[in-house]
Formats: C-alpha cells, structure tokens, sequence
C-alpha cells in the first residue's frame, strides 16, 4: 500500500507497470528488491521503505522514524509509503513481491521450477499458468512488450517416430547386386537417387529431340511451337511424378523395407492385414507423421472391439464387475492348467494300470488316450473376424482351433466351388484347402449339416 502524507497529490494504490525490476508509479521510478540501498544510513532497503516526494529519494524505516535530514531532505518533506505486499494485476492473488521474484528468477536461471524454490507456497502448474495468461498474452497491462505469434510459444506434443533418426537420414551402404542392395529397391546412399528411377524411359521424349527455328511468318510457326511446347511440359510432368514417388518413399522410411514390413505386422491382429494392405495406398496423400496417427487410431480401435467381445463373452457368463471377471480369469488359468496336468498323467504309461497287464493294451494305449485327450480349445475371443461368426461357427473354431478370418476364407473357398458344380465331395475339399485331413473333416461335416453345402 503507498500512503502520502502532508501533501494533497493523488497517489494509486498499485503501481502502472513493472519493468526490468523498476516500479514505475505516477511517473516516479524506484527499484525493489536486493540491491537498493537507503540513501541515509546506506543499508540495504526492505519493506515497507519511504520514499521522498520532493527530493526522489529511498529513506530506511529507521531513519525515517528517527527524523533524519541530510542532504537537501528536511523531515516535513511529502512522503509516500511504498510496501510490495498488494496484488500488481487485477484478479489475481499474487502480491508484487511475489511478481518481482517470479521475474527475477526467470532472468537469472530461466526455469519455472527454480522459482517454485523461491515461492513455496506456489505449485509449478501455478507459476506456468500465472506467466502465460498475465505476461506471454498481456492480460496484466498493454504495456508489456508484445510477441509475434501467439501460437510459437505454444509447443505440441512430442511423438517418437516409428524410426530412428539415423535410419531415416544415413541408409546403410550396400553393395551392387547384394542382398541387402536389392531390399533397398536399387538405392544409392552416396548419390541420394536410385539404380533404376521410376519411368526411366521419360527422357526418350527428348533426347531425339530437334527444334527448328521457324519464323513467326511462317504459318506453321505456331503448331510447330505448341507441338514442342507441349513435348517438353509432358517430360516435366513425368519429372515431376518422379520426384513425387522419391519424396513419399522418404517421408514415410519406405526405403527400409524389412523395417517397414516389421512395422505392418504390428496390426496383424487388429487392423489385419487385408486392410492395411489397402490404406498403405493412401500413404502418398500423407505425411509420415499423419499416416502413423491414423494407424494408430485403427489400431486402438480394434483393441477398443478386442475389449468389447471380452466384456460381452463376461457378460453372457452372467459376469458383470470387472473384479468378477478378474477372478474368473484366475480360476479360468488354474483349471487348464490342473486339466493340462491331469492330460500329462494319463499319457504317461508308467503309471496307467492297464500297461501293467497287457503289452497289447500298452502299444494301443498311447492312440486311444491321445484320442481321447485332444487339444484345448483355442481362445479366439477378439481375434480378427470373432465377430462375424455365429454361436456355433465360434465353437467350431474354438473346437477345431481355426482363427476366424481362415475359417472365413475355408468356408467362402468350398461355398463357391460347391456353387459351380451343384455339390462338393470331401475329397475335392482336402484337395482345395490343403490343410490338416482331421480339420477338413470337421469343418466339411459342420457345413453339410448347417446346409452351406451339399453332399453328391
């Protein structure tokens, strides 16, 4: 608070700016902080001080109440009372004590957390939050020097990029006719272009190439100009669509192509590979970054559906909190694996009674129980394709363990064979599908029975 006394001048209550450390009020200039001095006594100044009216100058709060003249400063002097402990900016709940030291950390160390040392009772998200709004967007006073952009001094968030920065700019040097030179579709590192460009015939439209001056009097001089006119913006444009294919195969790393191959599988199992195959077109209407944030987004997409078909299957389970279906999961692992346990024991001959009494029954032991012990079920919950299948197509896939999109590509392969012809023999369905005999078998039986297919 700033208080006159003996005089009938008007003096605000909080100072116009700050500047550099100096308080500028009502025209008159005065540092606060470490390093100012009272002009009497010359030790350092803290507040409240006192400030002289009429000579300009710092008084001590001691000096001040002991009446000390000196100089041209006589003790009945007009005076004001200069105390840092007010709010400098309106709606705001810092005090200019708070503000001076805020602005003199940020000079001398240039960190947001260095001034939280400082202000104790100020939280870091405070002190960035407090700079921004009354200083970078000068919602405290227009006169604050005023930046050009406003959107430089925000950043955006950082994305690592699927390669490292080395990859992408310093390609491995391989040798002619290598392995690795031929994964790398031709490219040579040290001259920055390929062993065989895109339309590498394009210059065959002007290496045989022959302009003829013709006069403008002629009267073929402007067919004859539009004809080579227009061989030369056909090049261009064949130049052009070169250098558009060389820029998308650098943006996007394509010259690595096991890398990129590795990259793609990491959607095998929710954008599948079918698709991807297809969006990667789309690539040259992309940046690297903005192709990668599509992915992505289909990728959590089908992990979003993965998550749904297990909370649905919860669901027909009569579960329905997710400690339920935790614990579930839990005696769900101990079953198999007591199961698993119990599969191993009854397969081992040395303790089943039965080989004890009949070297028979020992050697046709090992096919009735591999028979009768056959594999698990396989968990094809959220696998791509789960939720095309019907109720039993899912536990012929479990049963029979077949991934859904296989399943899908057997069935539509005998549906449309049995479509030519009228009927399908389960002959002609190992022959097509080429898989194991027992699996063809089954999956050959399930659709005579549901009608997909008919017998001869």
């Amino acid at each position: 608070m700033l208080k006159l006394a003996n005089s009938d001048v008007h003096i605000s209550k909080s100072p116009d700016c700050v500047i550099n450390n100096h308080v500028v009020t009502n025209g008159i200039e005065s540092f606060t902080g470490l390093g100012l001095d009272c002009e009497s006594c010359l030790y350092e100044l803290n507040t409240p001080y006192i400030v002289c009216v009429i000579c300009n100058i710092n008084i001590c709060s001691s000096c001040f109440a002991a009446g000390v003249e000196f100089l041209d400063h006589k003790n009945n002097h007009d005076y004001m009372i200069f105390d840092d402990n007010f709010p400098l900016f309106k709606n705001s709940s810092w005090t200019a004590k708070e503000e001076l030291k805020l602005l003199d950390v940020l000079i001398e160390y240039g960190n947001f957390d260095t001034v939280t040392r400082y202000l104790s009772q100020r939280t870091l998200e405070d002190v960035k939050d407090h700079y921004d709004y009354f200083y970078l967007e000068r919602n405290g006073s227009d006169l604050l020097p005023e930046f050009p952009t406003k959107h430089s001094l925000k950043f955006k968030k950082i994305v690592p990029y699927r390669f490292s920065l080395n990859d992408v700019h310093e390609p491995p040097r391989c040798t002619p006719n290598s392995f690795g030179f031929h994964s790398m579709a031709g490219y040579n590192a040290a001259r920055s272009e390929f062993e065989l460009e895109y339309d590498s015939n394009a210059e065959d439209l002007i290496c045989n190439l022959k302009f003829k001056s013709v006069r403008r009097k002629d009267p073929d001089y402007n067919l004859v100009s539009d004809l080579q006119c227009a061989i030369i913006n056909s090049y261009n444009r064949r130049l052009l669509e070169r250098e558009r294919r060389k820029n998308v195969i650098r943006n996007h790393g394509l010259i690595l192509v096991r890398k990129v191959i590795g990259w793609l599988h990491r959607y095998d199992m929710t954008v599948t590979r079918r698709v991807y195959e297809r969006i990667c077109r789309f690539m040259q209407f992309y940046t690297g970054m903005q192709f990668e944030y599509l992915m992505e987004g289909l990728h959590r997409a089908g992990e979003l559906k993965v998550d749904i078909s297990r909370l649905c299957e919860f669901h027909k389970k009569g579960i329905t909190t997710i400690p339920a279906a935790q614990l579930y999961l839990r005696l769900k692992q101990a079953n198999d694996h007591s199961l698993s346990s119990v599969k191993n024991f009854q397969n081992n001959n040395q303790f089943n009674w039965k080989v004890k009494h009949s070297l028979a029954s020992a050697l046709l032991l090992p096919a009735s129980v591999k028979k009768r012990c056959a594999f698990s079920p396989l968990n094809i919950i959220g696998l791509p394709g789960y939720e095309k299948l019907t109720a039993k197509e899912q536990e012929l896939c479990k049963n029979v363990r077949l991934v859904p999109l296989s399943y899908i590509e057997f069935r539509d392969i005998l549906i449309n064979e049995n479509r030519k012809v009228g009927y399908l023999k389960l002959q002609t369905a190992r022959r097509l599908l080429k898989i194991d005999v027992n699996k063809t078998r089954r999956l050959y039986d399930f659709l005579v029975q549901d009608g997909y297919i008919n017998k001869q």
